[in-house]
């Protein structure tokens, strides 16, 4: 049986229960990823060191999957760039064309898609 899980990387991962970020972050536990959320002021979250930002982030990165809002991930283009993660999946609410286009000219797929979704129907 091959093995599936990946690194993935959650940018706003959130400590309240109601965030989908912190529902994303339990799901991708719950199958088994490595997860590394990121936020700015948290130190844990759901037993996991978060880390304040991407420059924060070393090694492969599968996926990162976004929960910020674009005013916040189009400053984030060359961090993202540097970390070169695998694919980027923009949640609802996250979506940011000019991100998008940047990070295709870079090669790296991009998704606009739902991660607990994605998680939930088997196509993570």
């Amino acid at each position: 049986m091959p093995d599936d899980r990946q690194r993935v990387v959650v940018l706003g991962a959130s400590s309240n229960p109601e965030r989908t970020s912190n529902l994303a972050v339990k799901r991708l536990l719950e199958n088994r990823h490595e997860v590394i959320p990121v936020h700015p002021t948290l130190d844990r979250l759901e037993g996991l060191e978060v880390a304040p930002d991407l420059r924060s982030v070393d090694g492969r990165v599968d996926t990162l999957t976004v929960y910020v809002s674009p005013e916040i991930s189009s400053t984030l283009t060359d961090a993202i760039l540097e970390i070169s993660p695998g694919r980027v999946i923009f949640n609802p609410g996250a979506e940011n064309p000019e991100l998008e286009a940047a990070l295709h000219a870079a090669g790296i797929e991009t998704l606009q898609a739902c991660t607990i979704v994605l998680l939930t129907t088997g196509q993570f």
